[in-house]
């Protein structure tokens, strides 16, 4: 092992949560400036493929730490849910944020990230495709900042490997 580049990447990774710890309020968690230093330092997610209760098939994309980041529609075959990750991949980059909970919000084409509030009052987000159907949605957030995070794990995450768990 090269421990001076170890050194080197733990210095950087550790001034990187300096900086954003400093900057946590007024800048993103990590600028595209940071692209690269963010993938040295966090740990990269993964879609899971699983079988659903029907025989059909459902993917989480989780996060490095391994929480659920969203979840799809059930699917009929193992190559619509894999058609499935390929559009979250696509769309999640290019998607812009709709924030329902403010009053006279307005309406974006679509790809996009619904923010919104459920009946229980918590926050949620749904990732909608170009041609407007919902390909994953976001557990429930008592914080809106807690779902703003994780629309942009997602993102983060989106380029992450697939694991076919059955």
């Amino acid at each position: 092992m090269n421990t001076k580049r170890t050194f080197s990447l733990f210095t950087v990774c550790v001034h990187l949560a300096i900086i954003q710890l400093d900057n946590y309020l007024s800048v993103p968690a990590f600028s595209s400036e940071n692209n690269m230093i963010e993938r040295m330092c966090t740990p990269m997610g993964k879609f899971v493929v699983k079988k659903s209760k029907n025989d059909g098939f459902v993917f989480n994309l989780k996060a490095g730490n391994g929480e659920v980041i969203a979840t799809s529609e059930v699917y009929t075959t193992e190559g619509a849910a894999l058609n499935g990750i390929e559009s979250v991949r696509k769309n999640a980059i290019e998607a812009k944020l709709e924030d329902q909970t403010v009053e006279n919000f307005e309406k974006l084409t679509n790809p996009k990230f619904e923010v919104y509030k459920d009946k229980a009052g918590e926050f949620r987000f749904r990732l909608k495709a170009r041609n407007g159907e919902i390909i994953a949605t976001g557990e429930s957030y008592k914080a809106k900042a807690s779902c703003l995070n994780g629309i942009d794990s997602i993102k983060r995450n989106a380029d992450s490997e697939v694991v076919k768990e059955y």
